[in-house]
């Protein structure tokens, strides 16, 4: 008797049942460790992946593509639900400034100083789109736990509001430039490349924020809204896909528009969280069983160059921002070492790119994944020092909130 198909179905149960078993593991760990759940997750993929104890069955591996444009999707569409106008109009002035002055600042000095040092370009620019992501989540938990209060503070809070979608936008026009300038095609035919991933990504999110702004959520609040939310966010994907346009932008165009025009609700948004988790835990379980030991190795001072023009171009960009917009002498001095952690969004750009140019994968997936583990590390203590440092956290008030757990 053939009994194959039924141990084929066992494996994929058995596997994914004890991805999301990690992943629940994971999410304890980081509760008590200094490390956050994102960079076990990395890590933990890193010892079952074939690098180490290589427990995976293959058709894993083969999944990770359709698993990254999923997750990816997802976290585009809940980036977009931050850009609104009437948030731009809250933030003000300063903060775009800033924020749009760090995020270039990061990509321009980490492409054009690799490029200097003999870097190919493609890597260049690819390292360079992918360097301004941040981990908002990290530096809102800081925030969170020790009562950080100020002007100071709310400024921060409002860039990292802000920065993966800037981020998000540079790094797809970054793509589209690599992909450009791979193809051959010369000068115009990178131009009309790189305007029509982005373009035609901004056309599809347009025309698919503007129906599902108006019908989602008015049939009956639960399962479907959700339902509702998560086909368009998939249906966007694909199309973007199908398209050839970036399924990120797309998804964040979409998000915005969503965000902007259904003020009936919000709750599109609430439901793609309540199943975003879930998709996260195979993708960056997944992203780390992708290390390779050697290529981390490899890529050590590649990796240790992009960890430094990241920390200038954040300090620098936040340090010419504030002065062309005549921020506070503190903030525009301090804020950018706040702004070093990096997790998820990063990660994914990362994967993205290496699905797209398969021949670089091993350079920039170790830069990017070594470097998120010590900004992930370092940087919120980082950023806790800065806010004691000007005074937004107050000793007494973090001690008095120690005692009250």
């Amino acid at each position: 008797m053939d009994i194959s198909p039924h141990s084929d179905i066992a494996t994929i149960l058995l596997t994914f049942g004890g991805l999301f078993l990690i992943g629940l593991l994971a999410d304890i760990a980081g509760k008590h460790t200094p490390l956050p759940r994102v960079t076990l997750l990395l890590l933990a993929g890193f010892a079952i992946g074939p690098a180490c104890f290589d427990l995976l069955p293959a058709f894993a591996q083969e999944w990770f593509p359709l698993l990254t444009k999923i997750s990816l999707a997802m976290i585009g569409f809940l980036l977009g639900q931050h850009m609104t106008l009437q948030r731009m109009r809250e933030l003000g002035r300063k903060v775009f400034i800033m924020s749009a002055s760090e995020v270039l600042m990061t990509a321009v000095m980490i492409s054009g100083v690799l490029i200097l040092f003999g870097v190919p370009v493609h890597i260049a620019l690819l390292l360079g789109g992918i360097a301004p992501a941040t981990a908002p989540a990290a530096t809102v938990d800081v925030v969170h736990e020790y009562s950080a209060r100020g002007k100071f503070t709310n400024t921060l809070l409002g860039i990292v509001a802000i920065d993966d979608a800037w981020g998000l936008f540079i790094f797809s026009i970054m793509l589209a430039v690599v992909q450009a300038l791979q193809g051959g095609g010369g000068v115009t035919g990178a131009i009309a490349i790189g305007a029509w991933e982005i373009a035609g990504a901004g056309i599809l999110g347009l025309v698919l924020g503007i129906p599902m702004a108006y019908l989602t959520g008015r049939i009956r609040s639960g399962e479907p809204t959700q339902a509702e939310a998560l086909g368009v966010v998939l249906i966007c994907a694909g199309l973007a896909v199908w398209f050839d346009v970036s399924y990120i932008l797309a998804a964040m165009v979409l998000g915005s528009i969503v965000s902007n025009f259904a003020t009936h609700h919000e709750r599109p948004f609430i439901a793609i969280e309540g199943i975003e988790w879930p998709f996260l835990i195979l993708f960056f379980l997944l992203a780390g069983a992708s290390l390779h030991v050697g290529a981390l190795v490899d890529a050590g001072w590649l990796a240790i160059g992009y960890i430094l023009l990241r920390i200038l171009g954040r300090v620098g960009g936040v340090w010419l921002g504030g002065f062309l917009c005549g921020a506070e002498r503190q903030v525009r001095t301090w804020l950018g070492l706040t702004l070093l952690p990096q997790a998820g969004v990063a990660i994914g750009m990362a994967l993205l790119a290496a699905q797209r140019f398969p021949e670089s994968e091993d350079i920039i997936l170790p830069v990017v994944l070594g470097a998120t583990v010590i900004f992930e590390v370092v940087g919120p203590a980082v950023t806790r020092m800065v806010l004691t440092h000007v005074g937004d956290i107050k000793s007494k008030n973090h001690k008095a909130q120690k005692a009250g757990r």
